[in-house]
């Protein structure tokens, strides 16, 4: 099997950089013409820790999503997917978007707990419960997140931080990678990359719902139904969807997608 040829999305899919030109100008606009919310909130003293929060319209405490960008760990910030927070805000859920410290600057390691950092401060901050929803690499941390226990933050905090996690073709089992450019600046040893994949990390409790396009490459697709197998998590291939039209779905409050999320967020925070 050619794992390059797998993993690397960018070169599968025609026209991806143009798609990811079109997110930005998407996430611009969203983020400009969004009346509710709140931008560049520190979580962390780096410059990339930071996030956005968008409430949605109606008044009243909301439950609450937190969606984590893609870019294998390397590239993007939350600047590049405001906009997929537009489902989720329209069904009533209020919805934080992080950047993240990148690899090789920071190790993989790091980035976990920096997500992990922020939903302590979210949960600490709003008194809630929260869903993570995570594209590609952000899969990977939205699964990375689901039951830990986050009381080495705050003493009072637990596992029913992050009680849900949705990710969308996430990146489940980091071996694979390590002979692919995509993995060079990773630097992971073999026992690095499996202890830092949730495929082979003991059940998380919790709720989680595992999504990736029906056009995406195998082994995507085999990650994505073998972890949800593993973890006693629910599957769904959306057909057509390659690794990034995949995302669609969130800008459309309609779709099954962005309803799923809206569930699983308002479920939890009921918890």
């Amino acid at each position: 099997m050619d794992l390059q040829a797998e993993y690397d999305n960018r070169a599968r899919v025609p026209g991806s950089a143009a798609i990811l030109e079109q997110w930005s100008r998407d996430a611009e606009a969203f983020r400009t013409t969004w009346a509710r919310s709140q931008l560049d909130l520190p979580y962390g003293v780096s410059a990339r820790e930071r996030f956005d929060l968008f409430l949605p319209e109606q008044d009243g405490v909301a439950p609450l999503a937190v969606f984590i960008h893609g870019g294998y760990w390397q590239a993007l910030d939350r600047k590049a997917v405001s906009h997929f927070a537009r489902g989720m805000l329209l069904q009533g859920v209020a919805v934080a978007v992080p950047s993240y410290d990148l690899c090789p600057t920071v190790p993989l390691a790091k980035i976990i707990d920096q997500m992990q950092q922020l939903c302590a401060i979210l949960c600490a901050k709003t008194h809630q419960a929260m869903l993570a929803v995570g594209h590609s690499a952000g899969g990977h941390l939205a699964a990375s997140l689901l039951g830990q226990d986050y009381s080495r933050f705050a003493k009072p905090l637990g596992r029913q931080v992050v009680p849900g996690a949705l990710p969308i073709s996430g990146v489940f089992e980091l071996e694979p990678l390590l002979g692919t450019t995509i993995g060079q600046a990773l630097k992971l040893s073999p026992e690095a990359a499996r202890t830092l994949s949730p495929r082979f990390q003991d059940p998380a409790d919790g709720a989680l719902h595992v999504v990736v396009g029906g056009v995406e490459s195998d082994e995507f697709r085999r990650q994505s139904r073998d972890f949800a197998e593993a973890w006693g998590g629910t599957l769904d291939e959306i057909a057509g969807a390659n690794h990034f039209t995949v995302l669609d779905p969130l800008t459309d409050p309609a779709s099954p997608l962005a309803t799923r999320a809206a569930e699983m967020a308002r479920r939890l925070a009921s918890l």
